[in-house]
């Protein structure tokens, strides 16, 4: 299991939006749990500015410059409010146990939706790119 687990949801985002998360504990998971707590409590359209701007605060605390995707963040919160709206989980740990191509495959998910590597692409890190291949609506 992985160390978020030890924290309830409540002190997960309460840690990170006080930049108080401890960077180990920021696996794959811990930012779908992030995602997942954010869509499932503000909605996709906060949820996106809240993830992005504290994912920025977060890279930036922890001199991880270059790390912060605005691209993918974007995906990462269309990606994740599709599957929360075709789920009856009731917490994130049933969510991903429903949907655990999240945690093994994302990196492909999203390239379904992107004919380029938005992983790498300096633009795709600065700006967001929408999808050229299938609209997130679809």
């Amino acid at each position: 299991m992985e160390r978020h687990w030890k924290i309830s949801d409540i002190e997960f985002e309460e840690q990170f939006t006080l930049n108080k998360f401890r960077p180990l504990w920021f696996t794959h998971e811990a930012h779908l749990r992030l995602a997942w707590i954010y869509i499932t409590k503000y909605g996709k359209e906060i949820a996106f500015e809240k993830y992005s701007k504290q994912l920025q605060d977060f890279a930036n605390k922890y001199n991880a410059d270059g790390k912060y995707n605005a691209t993918v963040t974007f995906a990462s919160i269309q990606i994740m409010d599709k599957y929360i709206q075709n789920s009856d989980a009731y917490d994130f740990q049933d969510f991903i146990n429903e949907f655990s191509q999240l945690k093994s495959n994302f990196k492909a998910i999203i390239s379904a939706h992107y004919s380029g590597d938005v992983f790498a692409s300096k633009e795709a890190k600065q700006n967001i790119l929408l999808p050229d291949l299938i609209p997130f609506n679809e």
